[in-house]
């Protein structure tokens, strides 16, 4: 495993907690927390695999 791919598993989970939590200070929609963590994951799972 490069470090490449062990960013994405650093990074993503930290982006979603992220999220979350704007979530529940109110300042996400839940629509644009679904996005955010939705496309996270995505990305990282394209990134991850072509790395």
């Amino acid at each position: 495993m490069g470090d490449a791919q062990i960013g994405l598993m650093t990074a993503t989970p930290i982006i979603i907690v992220f999220a979350i939590v704007l979530r529940r200070l109110g300042v996400l929609s839940t629509v644009a927390t679904v996005s955010a963590v939705s496309l996270s994951v995505a990305i990282a799972t394209v990134l991850f695999t072509t790395q």
